[in-house]
């Protein structure tokens, strides 16, 4: 892949040290990329309103970026991390055949690992060719704050409740396509993701959370994705990152609802989903940390 050039380097670092703030504050912008764009500028208009800011544009806001520190660090290929990349089959009657679903490459690793997009990393990395990395290689990725780390997540059917969280709300907007986390009147944490649309739209509702299961199985029925009608013609889709809810379910009490994570997090609002909200499997695992 050819990396994507942008015509200059200053609005592009302007733009990632804004992403970063907001990404660490947790309003986040989907992608950290450099790239100016709708979940961006969305995540900057929450976050000053949740402050008491007044909404701006982009090239136009007044918040103090300096705790950001440098844009860039480096990260080094370790030999453990070839534990977490292999062969992924395409077809869920593959899928299902194996006993882990990892990433296709360690640039997917890194992407995910470092919330950011495959063309970011091709462009500060040049000329390093990105497909050919290896244990040993050292690479240049965002500054983000809380890094996803897949080697620290084992199977939980059940996330302990925490009852300090219990009065705490979730908002979606399915047309802004953003997830609020509330606390009485006050905004915690907004996040991007893909509601359901057309037939299998997510539906209006209050729900409750019933549970919350960290690196789950998935059951891929065909019927129920594309018709919402269960049938017997399933697959068992095991746990991984490349699995299709991601790395959480979070289920709630409108039967086969649920808000969970992605095999696709490049995609995150500008795809369709099947009736449930999904969103990058680093800002669910963010999510899951807020809620009960």
């Amino acid at each position: 892949m050819a990396p994507t050039l942008p015509k200059a380097p200053e609005p592009v670092e302007a733009i990632l040290r804004l992403q970063l703030f907001l990404d660490s504050k947790l309003f986040c912008p989907g992608k950290v990329d450099g790239r100016p764009g709708e979940f961006t500028t969305k995540a900057l208009n929450r976050y000053q309103v949740a402050y008491g800011l007044p909404p701006t544009e982009i090239d136009v806001h007044t918040l103090d970026l300096s705790p950001v520190g440098e844009l860039y660090t480096t990260y080094t290929i370790r030999h453990d991390d070839l534990k977490f990349v292999g062969d992924l089959p395409k077809k869920p009657s593959l899928q299902s055949q194996k006993k882990y679903l990892p990433y296709d490459s360690l640039l997917e690793f890194l992407t995910e690992r470092f919330h950011t997009s495959p063309e970011l990393l091709h462009w500060i990395n040049q000329p390093i060719k990105m497909s050919h990395l290896k244990p040993g290689d050292s690479v240049k990725v965002p500054n983000v704050a809380d890094p996803f780390q897949i080697e620290s997540l084992s199977t939980i059917p059940s996330l302990p409740q925490v009852p300090a969280f219990l009065g705490r709300r979730i908002q979606i907007d399915t047309r802004e396509k953003l997830l609020g986390v509330y606390e009485g009147k006050k905004l915690l944490a907004s996040l991007p993701i893909t509601p359901g649309s057309g037939h299998l739209a997510t539906p209006p509702g209050r729900w409750r959370i019933l549970g919350i299961t960290q690196m789950p199985t998935f059951r891929w029925d065909e019927g129920v994705l594309n018709y919402g009608v269960r049938t017997s013609k399933a697959y068992h889709l095991p746990i991984g990152p490349n699995n299709p809810v991601g790395v959480m379910w979070i289920g709630l009490s409108k039967p086969g609802i649920g808000i969970h994570g992605t095999n696709m997090p490049q995609t995150i609002g500008r795809s369709s989903s099947h009736g449930c909200m999904r969103t990058a499997n680093w800002d669910v695992l963010r999510l899951s940390r807020l809620i009960t």
